[in-house]
């Protein structure tokens, strides 16, 4: 009994060993991954794990539309903002109980990524929108890291453009 207890806890030992990378460098996260991370942030409704994954970019698109968005609030109190409903991060503003990472086609410095969602009950309402990913150099690191650029949305439209049409009326 003693060393069936023994060689049960070496076989756990042996299977949870941390990651290390080939030749030392760092292990960075690839589309996919990315892409799955996302997926559970838009089924958890909780935007939190993909927030240090986004471009410079689409991190200050997003930054402007919140404060136009608290300065439209504070010139019409009482009213709904454009914002109103958060960070357009879908086409559709419905829930999607299912999110699944579909086509990944990648480029030198760019990547997309199909993001899939499904409603069981509403096949017909299926949609898939695609993240756009930009390969942002990280000297400090040594190498580069995926990032959030944009999302197109199966409409035809994109993140980045819908926060600034939000406020062009």
């Amino acid at each position: 009994m003693r060393y069936l207890s023994l060689a049960a806890l070496l076989a756990t030992a042996f299977t949870a060993l941390p990651a290390f990378a080939d030749e030392g460098g760092m292990v960075t996260l690839k589309p996919e991954q990315i892409g799955q991370i996302f997926c559970l942030s838009r089924v958890g409704n909780d935007t939190g794990p993909i927030e240090g994954l986004l471009s410079d970019a689409l991190e200050l698109a997003i930054s402007d539309a919140e404060n136009d968005n608290d300065n439209w609030e504070e010139a019409n109190p009482g009213e709904k903002p454009p914002l109103g409903d958060g960070i357009p991060w879908q086409a559709w503003p419905d829930y999607a109980p299912l999110c699944t990472v579909g086509l990944v086609t990648l480029m030198k410095t760019d990547a997309k990524v199909e993001i899939m969602y499904a409603f069981p009950d509403s096949p017909d309402a299926d949609f898939t929108d695609t993240l756009i990913l930009k390969r942002v150099p990280m000297e400090d690191y040594g190498t580069a890291f995926w990032r959030i650029d944009n999302l197109a949305y199966a409409t035809g439209s994109d993140l980045k453009a819908e926060l600034i049409a939000a406020f062009a009326e």
